[in-house]
């Protein structure tokens, strides 16, 4: 398996990541879609990227550099629908992985992660990411697909590994930043293309939520079955309507 070290197609075992883009130490990463091997919104990626790893304190590569080395590493490593994970460590080194994708259209249950999560500032999307896995592990473990979490405040801020879209009194919402959302990419979509509003939701709310969605830039949205065990009206159209316009928006 070819793997991107630095700019450079390397063997896996030469490389400073695992099989899954992980690598040691600290600093932020980025997960794509790609299909037919072309990355979906890789411009919005890239901003995010240079955005986090700023609040972190340190840059990373050149954009120029990290297209033509992408370019490389999904003409060598094909996959007709896929994963690209690029890492940027704090110490300048930095790997991408491109891997096969399955994507998981069925629709999820989700649970209410009973811990509360503390928000200190805005969330970036860093490694090391065990928190955050362990969260999905634990809703796994008690027979869910996804946890729903939520802030010190009683505020419901995200999915572990996921931005959530819900239908609350006939209207799409999902909760803003600051109550400790993950910008996503997806979900920047959403709100620019598709009519959806940002509005705090308070974890009592969640009762309520007619219909709902999981954002992420592998799933699209995954529509959600259940919250709690209480059972959702599924809104197909509407999933229709994010999954055109990501195909309209995203490739570039």
């Amino acid at each position: 398996m070819k793997v991107i070290q630095n700019g450079s197609l390397v063997d896996l075992v030469d490389s400073r990541c695992n099989d899954k883009g992980w690598m040691d130490g600290a600093g932020v990463f980025e997960t794509i879609r790609t299909v037919n091997n072309a990355p979906w919104a890789l411009s919005r990626h890239m901003r995010r990227a240079v955005s986090s790893a700023k609040q972190l304190g340190f840059s990373i590569a050149n954009e120029e550099v990290l297209r033509s080395a992408v370019a490389l590493l999904c003409e060598t490593e094909k996959a007709p629908m896929g994963m690209l994970r690029l890492s940027f460590g704090d110490d300048g080194n930095w790997t991408a992985v491109h891997l096969p994708y399955q994507r998981n259209n069925q629709p999820a249950s989700l649970m209410t992660f009973p811990k509360p999560i503390s928000v200190v500032g805005q969330p970036v999307k860093s490694f090391p990411y065990a928190h955050r896995l362990d969260i999905l592990s634990f809703a796994k473990d008690a027979g869910f697909d996804e946890a729903i979490i939520v802030n010190e405040l009683g505020k419901v801020c995200e999915g572990s590994v996921t931005n959530l879209l819900v239908n609350l009194d006939s209207k799409w919402i999902t909760p803003p930043i600051s109550d400790g959302v993950l910008p996503g990419i997806m979900r920047a979509l959403v709100i620019e293309y598709c009519g959806v509003s940002v509005k705090s939701i308070d974890v009592a709310d969640l009762q309520r939520v007619q219909s709902a969605f999981l954002l992420s830039s592998l799933r699209i949205a995954q529509p959600v079955a259940s919250i709690d065990g209480r059972l959702l009206e599924p809104s197909a159209e509407f999933g229709a309507e994010i999954e055109a316009m990501a195909l309209k928006t995203s490739v570039g």
